[in-house]
């Protein structure tokens, strides 16, 4: 199986009340391919600058993710930097300098146009719209987006939205795009707009997937100590969309398995900053977790 993601990549900056990191690994495509790559061999598709660390690069290469598509461009990667309040529930951006991402077409190799399954990671619906245009055949699509694009690129949104398989959102990115606050009715609608399969992120409260009129609901990992949530989300996505690519199985309850490892890749990427604790993960230490998750949700 090939799994295509395509988003950004960058180099972050991260203030929280247990410390900061800066200019380290970021970007909605980084923590996806690394989260899927203990699944699959993602393929990705992005731009950095000349500036962009030879050790990242590297850390992709150990995950055996394919950079063929990794645009390396004459001045600087797209740097964010952001501040989050004591509980984390605040999250303040203090600078977002798009550098060489600003002009940012994805093309994919032709390698790529085969994916089997293809992650469109948090990026402008216009960009997502160029990367399917490009594909081969009848990849299963994994769509991400986020309040800013819902607000300013509808349009493109819901183009994106018609093409999709399945969306992945949280739970206030669901009622702006449905009115709707009963999760249930949101979701109804959110398959309406294309999607067959839709998951609603909460947070640390776990995650709701719906199809049709299946649902299921899981509960989100309690943990000893939380660093920094930047990319959770991204790992979430990632962990499920490498999951669903090494099974090929699209039945509801292996894509409730998807939910299961998505939640447990997350688990482990807020439990330090950037990507460093989920770089080096082993087989044992993610059944471990999901152990935990099977003993604290069964009655």
């Amino acid at each position: 199986m090939a799994l295509l993601v395509v988003g950004s990549l960058a180099l972050d900056t991260i203030e929280t009340q247990t410390g900061s990191a800066t200019e380290v690994p970021g970007g909605s495509t980084t923590y996806c391919a690394l989260a899927a790559s203990y699944f699959t061999h993602p393929h990705i598709v992005g731009v950095v600058g000349d500036d962009f660390p030879d050790s990242v690069s590297t850390l992709f290469k150990d995950h055996h993710i394919n950079l063929e598509g990794m645009k390396i461009e004459e001045g600087k990667t797209f740097r964010w930097g952001g501040r989050y309040s004591e509980d984390f529930d605040i999250r303040t951006t203090l600078f977002t300098h798009l550098n060489v991402f600003e002009n940012f077409e994805p093309t994919l190799p032709e390698t790529h146009k085969d994916a089997a399954t293809v992650l469109l990671a948090n990026i402008h619906p216009a960009l997502q719209l160029q990367v399917l245009s490009q594909l081969n055949g009848n990849p299963f699509v994994i769509l991400d987006t986020m309040n800013l694009w819902i607000n300013t690129a509808r349009e493109e949104l819901d183009e994106v939205l018609k093409q999709s398989d399945m969306l992945v959102i949280n739970d206030e990115e669901s009622l702006m795009l449905t009115g709707k606050r009963n999760y249930r009715q949101a979701a109804s609608k959110l398959m309406e707009m294309g999607p067959e399969w839709i998951v609603i992120k909460k947070g640390q409260h776990g995650a709701l997937l719906f199809q049709q009129d299946n649902l299921f609901s899981l509960p989100g990992l309690i943990l000893d100590t939380v660093i920094d949530p930047t990319g959770a989300g991204d790992s979430f996505v990632g962990g499920l969309a490498g999951y669903l690519d090494q099974s090929g199985n699209r039945s509801f309850d292996n894509m409730k398995l998807g939910v299961i490892y998505g939640t447990i890749l997350a688990s482990f990427c807020v439990e330090d900053f950037s990507v460093d604790a989920m770089t080096y993960l082993e087989t044992d230490d993610i059944e471990e977790r999901y152990d935990e998750l099977v003993m604290m949700s069964q009655f």
